[in-house]
Parts: structure tokens; C-alpha cells; sequence
């Protein structure tokens, strides 16, 4: 399919993203995208630098007659969230990405797309490849590991941009000019449990929630999504109040930006037990999918007879976990009072591991004011502190504080109005862009961040907008014309 998605327009942006999309770029892992990217520049003749941390930088001379003008810095980031759904088969260090239209859409079969941030790398190698698009001096910024700690923008140095204006195409709405973003910090709780033998003649069952939709943990938190964790915890705490349960391992979830979509539990329960779980779980599988109905509406519960297991975890622990875990924050901590619907802080309980002896539980906890960001983060530490976890804050990064009266903010809101006769949305994201960080170092550069219509990002379910991605051209090439 990658054919006729070659052909879409405009076609520079889409072959690129094409390409793109056969290059391995999970984050920590982008050695791959990092040599295509430069080897793209070096072939161009372009001054293409790669810094001490893996971020590209690709310089191009300004189009002729416009060498006065004021050099832009073109931002986007290597990597891209691997995820797929648990029956599809498909090895991400191997493959490339495999795209499908349908109808005004481009998404991909059964994993993430990488349109957040291919389609913006491709946009801007489109343009330093171009022999015939008007623009001021160029500087493309290509930052890694954006996803899982923004450790590109937080190693760029001071010194390598002499930009003025920084465009990020990184958002995910084509009415969208975003001024400013939340902040984020990684919490990791880790710890060991005791184990104990399994009793004889217990039943062993798996339990299992899937098809919840999912999405990006800070651009979808508010929309009430199901967590994955959260309902598992939530029906296993309901199981121990009622009946003996055992538990030998719980694995739900995966990367923290992504809202998990899919937990699984091998449980034990005595033989006589057996039709009061069938029972509970029927009626716990029905009223989740009543509460969920609007949001997750492909939401599954399942329960089935798995083999037999010889270890489970420690009575008197399993129950401080389940409790610890049911006291963890999820969702929205609290909404911004100054910007109207725009979360201010939340958390995602991303991931929960519990086997052999060992459970290691990880959130992301976000907020555009960093007093209110760690005040959540020790709230989450004191619920897994309590049960004897080593919880540890890592990856801390700050928000981007709006400047609504920068002098790009009034060019680009005025020439969207121009071509569009509507009024663009500007405004602050919940998502962590890179802005507040590059902003340390570059805190003279102008910045605001735009890009096509993405939907889904995170999940298996990402798409772009085909029409969109075209009107995000025309307004990324009227742009450039226009900056002085």
C-alpha cells in the first residue's frame, strides 16, 4: 500500500513519510531514523550535524532573494510510539510500518502509524529537499527520544540554532496554534514480595480486559477513557473482598504515554468458589461495559480455565497492593482556573507488572504549573511508599509557558485567518512538546507549534487526515513566505 500512498498530495510529504515509515525509530532506539536522517542531509549537500545526544541538525541557505530574511528553526522528533494490538503479529525492529487509506484517512494495520511526528519530519524534509519553495534560512532540528523523557531537547546545547523563530509541527489539529504545554515526570515504583505455594485444588483461571481505545495520556486524559490497570485492580479488589483469591501475576499496559488498552491476571480461586466468580465476573464484564459504553465501546472481559500454577503472592501483601494500587491517582488531578477546558494536571497509571516475586508499577504524571506536578508525584509515591515500594522520580521536564503576544503568534493567527476566513484555536496543550525545554537554552527564540489533524496517536487506532495533511502544507509553505 505504500504505492498508493506515494501518490497522495502533497506527493514530496507523503513519499518522505513512506520512506520514513520503513526506518525502525522506537525511542531509545533510534539509531536507525538517526543515520537516515543524516545520510537525507549529507546527500543534499546540506550542513548536517548530529550532537552528542543524537539530535540532527540540518542547515540549508536561505531561497534566493530572501537572505535577509529571519531564520527559522523547523522542529520535529525522530522517534515514534510502538504499540500494537496483542493479536497482531508484527515485529516493529523488523518491519515497516503498513499503511492503509481509507477513505479520507491514512492509518496503519494494526499498530501505531507514526504520523506523531513522521508527518512533520517528512514536512520538513520535504522542504530542505525542495529546489523551488520560497523560505527564509532554514535550520530542521530533528530531536530524539521525544516519547519516553525528551532527552534529545533536554541534551541540545546552547549554540548550535542562531534561529529566531522556532516552528514545532508537532500538534495534533489543523485549527490548532499552540502557545504552551504541561510538564511531565516520570514515577516508577519497584519492589520485591514475598511468594507462597499454591494450595491444591484451586482452580486457575486468566482474566483478561482488551479493546479499550486508548490513546495519548496527556492530549486524550480528559476524555474519560477506561485504564486498562485501573479496571483490572478494580475487579481483582472486588474478587479478594469476597472470596479467596490468589494472585500469581498481573500485566497490563506498556509505554507511559499511551493510556493501556489491554491487562491480564492469572488468578487462583478454590473449586468451590468457582460459580460466584463466574457470576461476579459476568455481572463486573456487564457493568463496565455499561459505564464505558460511550467511550470504550469495544471494550472485552474475559475470563477462561488456564493451566495450573505453583506460585502466588503473599496473602497479607497481595491485599496492601491491591489497596495501593486502587489509592493511585488517575486521570485528571485537577483543571486548569486561568485557560478554559485545558487540564492542568494529571497522571496515567501506565503500567503494571507483578511476577515471580517482583512488581514494578509505572505513571506519568503531567502538569503545566511544576509545584502542582510533583505534588501529585508524591501523592503517587506515599500510595506505594506505604507498601514498602522504591519509588523514584526520573525524566523530569518543564512546561512552556504561553507568550500570546510573541510577534509569530499574531503573523500565523492572522494568516490563518486569511486563508481559512475562520479563527484559529489558540491555545495550550496537556501534551509535553519539546518547547519549554529547547526554551532554556534558546530563551530569546520565538515559538509556536502546529500541525495536521492526528487522531488516535499513542494507540493502534493513530490515522491523519489526508485533506488535512494538505491544508497543514499550504499553510506551513505560506508561512515561511511570509516571516520578514
Amino acid at each position: 500500500m505504500s504505492a498508493e500512498i506515494k501518490k497522495l498530495k502533497p506527493t514530496s510529504l507523503w513519499n518522505n513519510f513512506a520512506q520514513l515509515n520503513e526506518v525502525p525509530r522506537a525511542s531509545k532506539k533510534e539509531e536507525k531514523v538517526i543515520a537516515f536522517i543524516k545520510n537525507f542531509g549529507e546527500n543534499l549537500g546540506l550542513e548536517t550535524i548530529v550532537d552528542d545526544v543524537g539530535n540532527v541538525i540540518i542547515k540549508k541557505p536561505a531561497f534566493p532573494g530572501m537572505e535577509n530574511r529571519t531564520t527559522v528553526v523547523l522542529q520535529s522528533h525522530l522517534d515514534m510510539v510502538h504499540q500494537k494490538n496483542a493479536e497482531t503479529e508484527f515485529d516493529f525492529e523488523t518491519q515497516g510500518i503498513q499503511m492503509i487509506i481509507e477513505g479520507d484517512w491514512v492509518k496503519a494495520k494494526g499498530t501505531t502509524l507514526g504520523a506523531d511526528n513522521g508527518i512533520g519530519v517528512a514536512a520538513i524534509m520535504s522542504l530542505l529537499e525542495s529546489t523551488s519553495t520560497p523560505h527564509p534560512p532554514l535550520e530542521a532540528l530533528f530531536t530524539i527520544d521525544e516519547e519516553t523523557g525528551m532527552t534529545g531537547a533536554q541534551g541540545l546545547k546552547g549554540g548550535l540554532l542562531d534561529g529566531k523563530i522556532l516552528l514545532n509541527l508537532d500538534t495534533e489539529g489543523d485549527n490548532e496554534l499552540c502557545i504552551g504545554c504541561a510538564g511531565g515526570i516520570d514515577v516508577t515504583a519497584k519492589g520485591n514480595y514475598s511468594q507462597e505455594k499454591a494450595s491444591e485444588g484451586w482452580n486457575t483461571y486468566k482474566i483478561r480486559i482488551k479493546g479499550l481505545t486508548g490513546g495519548h495520556s496527556g492530549m486524550d486524559i480528559h476524555l474519560g477513557r477506561g485504564n486498562a490497570n485501573k479496571l483490572m485492580n478494580r475487579f481483582l479488589y472486588s474478587v479478594n473482598k469476597k472470596m479467596d483469591l490468589s494472585i500469581h501475576s498481573i500485566d497490563g499496559g506498556g509505554l507511559r504515554n499511551a493510556i493501556p488498552r489491554e491487562s491480564e491476571a492469572i488468578i487462583l480461586i478454590p473449586s468451590d468458589q468457582e460459580n460466584t466468580l463466574k457470576s461476579f465476573a459476568e455481572v463486573f464484564g456487564n457493568t463496565i461495559k455499561q459505564e464505558y459504553n460511550t467511550t470504550d465501546p469495544n471494550i472485552q472481559f474475559s475470563m477462561e480455565a488456564n493451566e495450573s500454577v505453583h506460585r502466588i503472592m503473599n496473602k497479607t501483601f497481595q491485599e496492601k497492593l491491591l489497596r495501593s494500587i486502587y489509592a493511585c491517582p488517575n486521570g485528571i488531578y485537577r483543571m486548569s482556573p486561568d485557560i478554559e477546558d485545558l487540564v492542568q494536571t494529571s497522571n496515567n497509571l501506565a503500567k503494571v507488572l507483578i511476577k515471580d516475586g517482583t512488581f514494578t508499577i509505572l505513571c506519568l504524571t503531567r502538569s503545566s504549573v511544576d509545584s502542582e506536578k510533583m505534588d501529585e508525584a508524591e501523592a503517587i509515591a506515599s500510595a506505594f511508599e506505604l507498601i514498602g515500594a522504591d519509588v523514584n522520580f526520573e525524566g523530569s521536564y518543564p512546561g512552556w509557558t504561553p507568550n500570546p503576544t510573541a510577534t509569530i503568534v499574531k503573523l500565523m493567527s492572522d494568516l490563518y485567518r486569511e486563508m481559512y476566513q475562520e479563527e484559529p484555536d489558540v491555545n495550550a496543550c496537556h501534551a509535553g512538546l519539546e518547547c519549554g525545554i529547547l526554551g532554556t537554552n534558546y530563551p530569546e527564540m520565538e515559538m509556536i507549534s502546529f500541525g495536521p489533524n492526528i487522531l488516535g496517536a499513542h494507540s493502534p487506532d493513530e490515522k491523519t487526515q489526508i485533506s488535512s495533511v494538505q491544508k497543514f502544507w499550504n499553510f506551513l509553505l505560506e508561512t515561511l513566505n511570509r516571516i520578514p
